[in-house]
């Protein structure tokens, strides 16, 4: 049985940090140890290796192969909870939405809208979720919802839809999980009408944005810390390609552009702050 708390040695962490790195752009610095260690446990087990260490030595073995894809997955993979922090989407639900909406009925009757870091998906259905309560008539609307993530396996378990009772159980007020929401045996399933409002794709955010229109939200929430400042730099560029003149990017309370891209302009609502494109912005 392999141990609870595999140890990696500096040069197995070195390692791993470069396949990341390479792959999916993401940096980890050396206080990382202990989460790549316990990510890369149940890999080991349910690949049959006798330790971590063992399944480190498979892959410096061979270049590539499934087992790399279901490493980089496993390290790559985001916290993620139903309307994490909360705050945001209160400003989003009582403000911002509310402006966007009274712009955009009065000409095209859309909005396009990027969740580009969705995990396992609550991220998407939750902002799903606030559409329906502040556009009654949103069948009427034109609504793009994407939601990407680098790992292919989170893409297809949020594409999905299935929730664990412990997973409701963080954020997701009761109220909303018995309205869109339906219990089978020990899960709960997200109902059609907010399911289908979401597009899943897979997405590495320092790659090309194909599959991307311009947009008047996007959501990096707790993404960018993961990456190192020229990476960061990068995206923001992209980010600001992306974004509509009267569009916001929401990040995580602990994040900013500050220092890294000063085209942005900060928008404070109460104790949050996103941030719109500034005079003069562009490619």
């Amino acid at each position: 049985m392999l141990p609870e708390k595999p140890e990696l040695t500096q040069a197995d962490f070195d390692f791993v940090r470069s396949l990341v790195k390479q792959h999916s752009s993401i940096s980890l610095d050396d206080t990382k140890g202990y989460l790549v260690s316990s990510r890369l446990l149940p890999v080991a087990r349910s690949g049959g290796f006798e330790s971590v260490a063992k399944l480190i030595t498979h892959l410096r073995s061979r270049p590539h192969g499934t087992i790399h894809t279901l490493v980089l997955e496993a390290v790559a993979t985001t916290e993620t909870s139903f309307f994490r922090d909360f705050h945001p989407y209160e400003i989003l639900r009582d403000q911002v939405l509310p402006d966007l909406i009274r712009q955009r009925r009065k000409t095209t009757r859309m909005l396009n809208i990027w969740c580009g870091a969705c995990s396992s998906g609550q991220e998407p259905y939750s902002v799903a979720m606030v559409l329906r309560q502040v556009i009654p008539d949103i069948d009427t609307w034109t609504i793009q919802l994407l939601a990407s993530d680098f790992s292919g396996a989170m893409v297809e378990r949020a594409r999905k839809g299935v929730f664990k009772q412990l997973e409701v159980n963080r954020g997701l007020p009761a109220h909303l999980l018995v309205r869109y929401f339906e219990q089978h045996g020990a899960s709960w399933w997200v109902k059609d009408e907010v399911k289908r409002m979401v597009t899943f794709f897979q997405q590495n955010l320092d790659r090309e944005w194909t599959s991307v229109p311009q947009v008047d939200l996007l959501f990096l929430r707790n993404v960018l810390i993961y990456f190192d400042v020229e990476t960061r730099r990068r995206i923001l560029r992209k980010v600001r390609r992306h974004l509509r003149p009267d569009g916001f990017l929401i990040m995580g309370a602990a994040e900013t552009t500050l220092s890294l891209d000063d085209s942005f302009k900060r928008v404070q609502f109460g104790r949050a702050a996103f941030y719109q494109p500034g005079e003069g912005s562009g490619p």
